[in-house]
C-alpha cells in the first residue's frame, strides 16, 4: 500500500500503533547536542535527571535527536556551564541555578533560598504563576532559556563533626554549603565555602571543612558523609524545595523545529517529575540505614532557625534596594509565598501532622 494512502485510512492513531512515524517527524534533521552537568555520575538521583530526558528525547524522535551527557569536570568544571553554554561551547546544560549567585544573586530565586517556597510551591510559581516567565526574561542576559529540571525536595541540614547546641556553635564553623545561603550563614558567624558535590567527602574526610550539606540522606550516603562526620541535622532551611533546572543555548535552541522544540519541553517534564519521585522513594530506607549505622539524628535549635530566618530576610531587603533584577522577580516570589504558606498551613500541613502522629 502507498505511504500516502495508507496514513489516510489509519489516521494517525493507527499509524503511530503500527510503528510507523509520522512524516512531520522523519523530515526533521539528525541533530547531535552535547549536555553539561554540574554533578557526578554516581549520583543516579540529580545527575540521573539529565540521562532521563535525554533518553526521553531520543525516544521521542526515533533517535534523531542524540544528546550525549557528560558529568561535571568532564568537559567544564561543574560551576562552569553556565558559561559554557552562554558562550555556546555546549548547547545546554543542568545545574542548581543558585550555584551562580556571583554572577547575580537572581540566580538563585530559579533554585532555592533561605526560607524559601517548598518543591510544590516552587514548581506553581514556574508553571502557573510567574516564575517562568521572569526568570527567563532575567536569563536572556546570559543568553539562556531555562526549562524545569527536577526538585529535590526539602533537604536535610547536613553533617556536623560536632554537635550544634546553639546559636554559638556556629561561630568559625567552616561549612560546605550551595547557593548564596553562605551569605546568611556569614552572617551568623560561620565560615561558608562553595564545593562540588564530588569535592566534599575529601573537604570533610581532611579537616578542611568542619561540616558539609548535600541533598538528603540517599545522596549523603552514597557520597559517605556519614563516615566522617556523625552528626546529621535537619532541616535544611535553606533548601526547602530546591529547584534544578535545564539551561539551553538560545540560538541553540531557536534553530530547532517547532517539533523538536516541543519534545525538548516534554522531555524535560519527565524528568522534572522522575527527579523528586526518585528522592521521595529512595530517602526513607536511607535515613533509617544511616540511622541503624550510628548517624545521630537532631533538629536544629530554636536559637539556630530562628537567627537564620532573621537574617535571610535582611539579607533580601538589602538586595531588593541595590539590585534591580532581584527587587523585580524577589517581589512576586514573595508574594506567592505568602499567599502559598496561608493555604499549606490548613490542607497539607494539617493532613500531614495528623498522619505523622499515627502508627503506620
Amino acid at each position: 500500500m502507498e505511504r500516502r494512502s495508507f496514513v489516510k485510512q489509519a489516521g494517525l492513531a493507527g499509524v503511530l500503533a503500527a510503528g510507523v512515524a509520522p512524516a512531520v517527524v522523519h523530515a526533521q534533521a539528525n541533530i547531535r547536542w552535547r549536555l553539561a552537568s554540574s554533578f557526578p555520575k554516581s549520583l543516579d538521583t540529580i545527575f540521573g535527571a539529565s540521562d532521563v530526558f535525554a533518553k526521553k528525547v531520543s525516544e521521542m524522535t526515533g533517535g534523531k535527536f542524540q544528546i550525549s551527557v557528560h558529568a561535571g569536570g568532564e568537559l567544564m568544571p561543574a560551576f562552569g556551564v553556565v558559561d559554557g553554554v552562554q558562550n555556546g561551547t555546549v548547547e545546554m546544560a543542568h545545574t542548581a541555578p543558585y550555584y551562580f549567585f556571583g554572577k547575580d544573586e537572581t540566580f538563585a530565586l530559579g533554585c532555592a533560598i533561605p526560607f524559601g517556597l517548598n518543591s510544590r510551591q516552587m514548581t506553581a510559581w514556574m508553571v502557573e504563576g510567574n516564575g517562568l516567565k521572569l526568570m527567563r526574561e532575567f536569563y536572556k542576559q546570559y543568553n539562556i532559556v531555562n526549562f524545569l529540571g527536577g526538585n529535590t525536595g526539602a533537604q536535610m541540614g547536613g553533617w556536623y563533626r560536632k554537635e550544634i547546641k546553639s546559636l554559638a556553635d556556629i561561630k568559625g564553623m567552616k561549612m560546605r554549603i550551595g547557593g548564596f545561603a553562605g551569605r546568611v550563614l556569614e552572617r551568623m558567624g560561620g565560615v561558608p565555602q562553595n564545593i562540588p558535590g564530588g569535592e566534599i567527602y575529601q573537604a570533610l574526610e581532611k579537616g578542611t571543612i568542619d561540616a558539609a550539606e548535600w541533598v538528603g540522606p540517599y545522596d549523603d550516603q552514597k557520597l559517605g558523609f556519614n563516615k566522617v562526620a556523625p552528626n546529621y541535622y535537619y532541616p535544611g532551611w535553606w533548601e526547602g524545595g530546591p529547584q534544578l533546572d535545564f539551561f539551553i543555548n538560545n540560538k541553540a535552541f531557536e534553530a530547532l523545529t517547532p517539533e523538536y522544540k516541543a519534545i525538548v519541553e516534554a522531555a524535560t517534564a519527565v524528568a522534572h517529575t522522575d527527579m523528586q519521585a526518585k528522592y521521595d522513594a529512595k530517602n526513607p530506607a536511607a535515613l533509617r540505614q544511616l540511622v541503624a549505622g550510628g548517624s545521630k539524628l537532631f533538629r536544629f535549635p530554636k536559637d539556630v532557625l530562628d537567627a537564620a530566618f532573621k537574617e535571610s530576610m535582611a539579607v533580601y531587603a538589602e538586595l531588593s534596594a541595590k539590585n534591580p533584577n532581584w527587587k523585580k522577580v524577589y517581589e512576586d516570589y514573595s508574594a506567592f509565598r505568602r499567599e502559598q504558606n496561608l493555604w499549606f498551613r490548613f490542607a497539607e500541613a494539617g493532613f500531614d501532622d495528623f498522619m505523622q502522629s499515627q502508627k503506620l
